[in-house]
């Protein structure tokens, strides 16, 4: 086997091992898990494609570099409705896969209020939201910090959040002054907060502690805007509410570890 053979199938093995080794890698929560879910899926129909592509460009430069007299391709109808349908068929996966994901209600939640409005009539405050099955927390942000707040039991944090662990959790969204986004990352969770409007985050995490950022440019002190979102198992979250429960703002927030 040629040098330059070689580097091309060492080329191809290594592309592929990253991508194996890449899916073992366990999600964090279920939105993290269908977004990564949806790239591997992408990334097993590119990669090889790619890789066919770019055989085909190289042979082709080798083989016709120094051709004095081209000629023009010859018509093939079978070729053109091959790569044709190809071409539709690959777009149509794509399309189904991407859709799928897109849906989904960890991903796009169906109750996202727009314009103070609901089925349930006007929302002027997190009081007026629809109810969930869910554990709902409500998070306000303002420049150029986030504030948490348990609706059952007068709890606030600042720039920490505190979520039961393997539980549908919702969390509400707005603004106090100009547009923010909450975005974990590692959760694959990231929701716009508007100024008098509501929208809502769905998840199911994992334990652990994640960093949370602003994802939308909103003034001076845009890069310091951070928060932790602590996920921590159920009996220790129903302890924490119930020790800290009427007490306002709380600083002592509980270890995931």
């Amino acid at each position: 086997m040629s040098s330059r053979r070689r580097t091309i199938v060492a080329f191809a093995i290594a592309a592929l091992s990253n991508l194996v080794l890449a899916g073992t890698v366990a999600a964090q929560s279920e939105n993290r898990e269908l977004i990564d879910g949806l790239e591997y899926q992408l990334l097993y129909v590119a990669l090889p494609l790619t890789l066919f592509v770019l055989v085909i460009l190289i042979y082709a430069a080798v083989k016709f570099h120094d051709n004095d007299d081209p000629e023009p391709t010859t018509e093939d109808p079978a070729l053109e409705i091959t790569w044709t349908a190809a071409t539709a068929l690959i777009l149509l996966f794509v399309g189904l896969s991407g859709y799928s994901v897109l849906v989904n209600p960890y991903v796009s939640p169906s109750q996202a209020i727009g314009g103070g409005t609901s089925d349930q009539g006007t929302v002027e405050s997190f009081d007026d939201l629809p109810d969930t099955a869910d554990e709902e927390i409500y998070v306000q942000g303002y420049q150029w910090s986030w504030q948490a707040n348990y609706p059952d039991s007068n709890i606030t944090t600042e720039n920490e959040l505190v979520i039961p662990a393997n539980e549908n959790v919702t969390i509400w969204l707005t603004s106090d002054d100009v547009i923010h986004s909450l975005f974990v990352p590692e959760l694959g969770v990231k929701q716009d907060a508007f100024p008098g409007d509501y929208t809502r985050a769905r998840t199911i995490a994992e334990p652990g502690r994640y960093d949370a950022v602003c994802a939308e440019f909103c003034g001076a002190g845009h890069s310091r805007m951070d928060a932790d979102v602590i996920v921590v198992e159920p009996e220790t979250y129903d302890q924490w509410i119930e020790e800290h429960d009427g007490e306002g703002t709380v600083t002592d927030t509980p270890d995931p570890e």
